[in-house]
């Protein structure tokens, strides 16, 4: 196809962005973005109890939406330029489907039940049931389901959420005939594909998250998960077996979907994965390169060739999966629970002291380049404070979702900008003990990519990440890379490139600047990093 282009659809935390990209050169044609509706209301979700769930309509109508909006910017005819379409989303972010493949929560009997819903990457609500997960992996009467996944099942992942919901709500274990990713769920959508046994699920999803692994031929046996309830084997049957990376063919774009975004029958749509993965193909990341997808959360995505990660099971990450990132690669994949929210932690506390001290016609936008710029004249270690990041648990290194963040060394001479800059630094020490982790694996860190919201908004949480973690940091030009990494995975899926590795070298983003760490500041922030450590070992 002349001048192919590849549709990118890209799910995140709080909106959908489609991206339509140049096979060829991985120019940036047209994009938009829509916010779910519901999900801004907090429709669903009770943060009290860490309860996080998103209407799969509001998936559906937002994913129409910037579709048509990246259609109606590009150039006239696009649409029939369109050689493949990839998706990523969050994860693991589970639904329940009913027999015919419907989303629970698409039916009128569950459409405001909170459990029927697709249960976000954030949800912690099945941290009693990860519990119980690792100690049954852990005790040795089974093998260790574990041990691919960072030897530590988190409450953000498939099963613990699963059990969780099948124990509190009969009426959707009962009426959930399988479980499907929300990566998976989408391809399906757009295929008209309503078997779940059908879906082509993804490698990714499953090894990172569902502690799937070659090695023991798929999923957890039955043996394992009746251990755990009684109703889980019959579940697992109507799971899968087989696992696909994001270069396969998920299927073809079916007649509902095409006249909903105005576009030809039959293209090809890719598998789909997870966002970061995916992240971490667009931003050009290649093996040894940690890829650093900073928004809200984080997700650190690191590519090792298979002979050289050989059986190493590197212990507190969340997962290493033969093809998960790139197609022959082994990706292994850490984060930190909390990075951009931390910021708006405190935006946010301090936007609602200024309304209770009655000053009016503040901008809550303006609070973090100001707390920025104020904090950006202070010495490295905040006039002697010292903060954890664990605001929402921690990911990496060794998932705990009871962990909780911590300020310590506060007196009256501090003020919101010195509190600021402890919480930036605490950030940056949360990545600095994963990539520490990474080389105590034995898997090295040769280069940091780092892409996302805060890796284009914040040079004083780049600057200060790089001088802790002593490496430069590369930032990636493209505010898209999770969709365009996903616009990489079409191309392939379509035939415009035979490999995802040749779609990469030629679509991937350019590098917009590199910042450099602050050598002079070395001693200052080693010492900074073990009291992080040693506040952390306290608090735990």
């Amino acid at each position: 196809m002349p001048n192919a282009l590849a549709l990118g659809i890209d799910f995140g935390t709080d909106s959908v962005r489609a991206l339509l990209v140049d096979v060829k050169t991985g120019a940036e044609i047209s994009s938009a973005v829509s916010a779910y509706a519901r999900w801004a209301k907090g429709d669903f979700c009770d943060a009290s109890s860490q309860r996080f769930r998103q209407h799969p309509q509001d998936h559906l109508d937002s994913m129409q939406t910037a579709v048509r909006g990246a259609l109606a910017k590009a150039p006239k005819g696009a649409g029939m330029r369109i050689c493949g379409i990839g998706v990523d989303t969050t994860g693991s972010s589970p639904l329940p489907v009913a027999a015919d493949g419907t989303a629970l929560a698409l039916t009128s009997a569950f459409a405001k039940d909170p459990d029927a819903m697709c249960v976000l990457w954030k949800d912690h609500t099945g941290v009693g049931e990860a519990d119980e997960i690792n100690a049954l992996a852990h005790a040795g009467k089974h093998t260790d389901y574990t041990r691919w996944s960072g030897g530590i099942y988190s409450s953000e992942w498939f099963w613990s959420k699963i059990l969780h919901i099948t124990r509190v709500n009969a009426r959707v274990a009962k009426a959930a005939y399988s479980w499907v990713e929300h990566c998976d769920w989408v391809p399906a959508v757009l295929c008209g594909i309503s078997d779940p046994m059908a879906i082509k699920r993804s490698r990714c999803a499953a090894g990172h998250k569902a502690m799937w692994h070659a090695a023991w031929g798929g999923l957890p046996d039955a043996t394992f998960l009746g251990a755990l309830d009684k109703r889980l084997p019959a579940l697992r049957d109507r799971l899968y077996s087989d696992t696909f990376t994001a270069d396969e063919t998920a299927g073809r774009l079916g007649d509902e979907w095409a006249d909903r975004f105005g576009l030809p029958v039959g293209v090809p749509v890719a598998v789909g994965a997870f966002d970061a993965h995916l992240g971490a193909v667009g931003a050009g990341a290649r093996p040894y390169e940690l890829a650093k997808v900073m928004g809200t959360s984080t997700c650190d995505m690191l590519m090792a060739p298979p002979k050289a990660v050989g059986r190493k099971a590197v212990r507190g990450i969340c997962g290493q999966v033969d093809g998960s990132i790139m197609p022959g690669m082994i990706g292994l994949e850490a984060g930190q629970s909390a990075f951009g929210d931390v910021y708006a932690w405190w935006r946010n506390v301090i936007f609602c002291g200024a309304a209770i001290s009655g000053a009016k016609g503040g901008d809550p936008d303006l609070i973090i380049p100001t707390l920025s710029k104020l904090a950006a004249e202070l010495e490295p270690g905040a006039g002697g404070l010292v903060a954890l990041d664990w605001f929402n648990g921690r990911r990496s290194p060794d998932a705990d979702a009871r962990a909780r963040a911590a300020l310590s060394g506060l007196h009256l001479g501090h003020g919101p900008a010195h509190i600021f800059r402890a919480l930036v630094e605490a950030t940056a020490c949360g990545a600095r003990a994963i990539t520490e982790r990474f080389a105590d694996g034995g898997v090295r860190v040769k280069r940091v990519v780092a892409l996302g919201g805060i890796a284009r908004k914040s040079p004083l949480a780049m600057q200060i990440c790089a001088d802790v973690l002593q490496t430069p940091i590369s930032i990636v030009a493209s505010d898209q890379c999770c969709a365009l990494g996903s616009a990489i995975a079409a191309a392939v899926a379509g035939g415009a490139h035979p490999t995802m590795a040749k779609a990469q070298a030629a679509m991937a983003s350019q590098i917009e600047r590199t910042v450099k760490p602050d050598a002079m500041l070395k001693k200052t922030y080693d010492a900074l990093y073990a009291r992080y450590q040693a506040l952390g070992k306290s608090a735990g």
